[in-house]
């Protein structure tokens, strides 16, 4: 385990670590990664470079090279781009600003087995889907897999800032004294922190409830989204990591809820996210879809005046 600051500084350290692997096994032209459309791996230059989209890089050229961006998901297209010069495959279970896009377990297994094959190693960003947010304490456990590299932060903190990348003795092979360091990362109060959080979000009966919850919060979604399909047409996510797909502009849903003081985010395909507490109470589930609905109604009539 490698401790740091936020999600973008794990992306950097993955990246550094999965081409040092591979430099020290003497094949140092293996620098490239492999990454996806509608991904979001941080603002630092890597981060940025990885997801590759214009909204990302724009005005803050030159780019790092050696990322290649595939469309979401084509496992055969992933097959054909890995090369000689292929050192990783980078992917998150769930995106989350990409909008709220679940890997389905099946694929993550497939490719799983297609980087052990083809001798690349598997990098997944739990930055926004691990922790507890789907049910498990990480996402990719639902698979049933394991990663050779997984990027950590924004839950393991509890709000405090805090990240972590976990390897195999075998990826992080290359990462010896001295070839990264960070002048926080690590530090007592930090760990102290994370310690707490896990204590508790590890902890069976503290999942139970969040996959308790998550179905609770799923009823009752599906519901709002079938009494207004002028303004909502889909629901997506695991766990309580959710997404409503949007008929109407997804800003506008967004400010609609400010205005009855509920908080979505907005993400690509015009969804809004969802991501509340993972100790949210039933009442206040409730109290949520009261107010998204009102959100709704306020929309609706909107669109019907006009």
């Amino acid at each position: 385990v490698f401790f740091t600051n936020s999600g973008t500084e794990s992306c950097e350290l993955a990246v550094k670590m999965a081409r040092k692997y591979w430099f020290e096994q003497g094949q140092s032209e293996r620098v490239e990664l492999i990454t996806f459309e509608g991904s979001f791996h941080g603002r630092s230059s890597a981060g940025i470079a990885a997801a590759g989209s214009e909204k990302m890089i724009k005005g803050f050229g030159p780019i790092l090279p050696g990322f290649v961006h595939l469309d979401w998901f084509d496992l055969d297209q992933v097959s054909a781009a890995i090369t000689d010069k292929t050192a990783g495959i980078m992917v998150e279970p769930v995106q989350g600003e990409g909008g709220i896009r679940p890997l389905a377990d099946s694929d993550l297994a497939d490719l799983r087995e297609l980087c052990d094959a083809r001798g690349v190693l598997l990098i997944l960003d739990e930055v926004q889907c691990g922790v507890g947010r789907t049910g498990r304490l990480f996402a990719h456990e639902w698979a049933g897999i394991a990663p050779d590299i997984l990027l950590a932060a924004k839950g393991i903190g509890g709000g405090f800032p805090l990240g972590a990348v976990l390897a195999t003795e075998k990826a992080a092979s290359g990462m010896t004294a001295g070839t990264h360091g960070s002048t926080y990362g690590g530090n007592p109060l930090g760990c102290a922190v994370g310690c707490t959080v896990l204590e508790h979000v590890a902890a069976p009966e503290f999942l139970a409830e969040v996959n308790r919850k998550a179905s609770l919060f799923n009823q009752k979604l599906a519901g709002l989204v079938a009494g207004y399909p002028d303004v909502f047409e889909d629901l997506r996510g695991v766990g309580l990591m959710l997404g409503l797909k949007c008929r109407a502009a997804n800003v506008d849903v967004v400010k609609a809820g400010y205005d009855m003081q509920v908080i979505t985010v907005a993400a690509a395909d015009n969804v809004i996210r969802l991501l509340p507490p993972l100790n949210i109470t039933d009442a206040e589930i409730d109290e949520a879809i009261s107010r998204l609905a009102r959100a709704a109604e306020h929309l609706s009539a909107s669109a019907t005046a006009h």
